[in-house]
């Protein structure tokens, strides 16, 4: 895919699994946004975002992070990420944001995460 990202959609057990590899930028993060507003408006309300492969966190990432959050929130969906690295999970706690955004060690966690609901 075009504009440094690529993006791989997954089920399981009724979860959205969103693979994202490359940076999360203004030049990439609109992809993102109509991937993710597709999933949404198709009903999926449970969605894990994998950033194991994610190598940059730019804000409009951030704030494509916070709107999706906030309209997966509340019911039985949500917006989870997983296997995030350590530089990009720096950028999440300057802002403040992993107190907004739930934030799983592991995909499986992530994934046990809305039987938690």
């Amino acid at each position: 895919m075009s504009a440094g990202i690529n993006i791989q959609i997954e089920e399981d057990q009724g979860i959205s699994i969103v693979r994202i590899e490359g940076r999360m930028d203004a030049a990439s993060a609109p992809l993102l946004e109509r991937k993710l507003a597709e999933l949404i408006n198709g009903g999926k309300i449970k969605l894990v975002l994998d950033f194991a492969k994610v190598d940059y966190l730019s804000s409009a990432g951030m704030r494509l992070l916070l709107s999706s959050t906030k309209k997966l929130k509340g019911g039985e969906g949500g917006l989870h990420l997983c296997s995030v690295s350590e530089e990009v999970m720096e950028i999440i706690k300057m802002a403040g944001f992993e107190r907004i955004i739930q934030i799983f060690p592991t995909e499986q966690e992530a994934l046990q995460g809305f039987s938690n609901k």
